[in-house]
């Protein structure tokens, strides 16, 4: 299940950057639906940043170190 939210939330970042790239080639630079796409963008890769920490400083996660 935790890996499945990160999965998630990846295809969701791929998803807006891919939208970003679309709007910006269809529009050319005549609407903000480019930045707006990558402000998501942002937001969604920092909330993702947020969770992962909160996981790991209530202890849903643990580090394994290198092997």
């Amino acid at each position: 299940m935790k890996i499945a939210l990160v999965v998630i939330a990846f295809v969701l970042i791929i998803g807006s950057l891919g939208a970003a790239l679309f709007f910006l080639m269809r529009d050319k630079g005549r609407s903000n639906r480019t930045v707006h796409a990558l402000a998501l963008r942002v937001a969604l890769s920092i909330t993702l940043f947020l969770l992962i920490l909160g996981a790991y400083k209530l202890g849903y996660i643990q580090p394994t170190g290198i092997r």
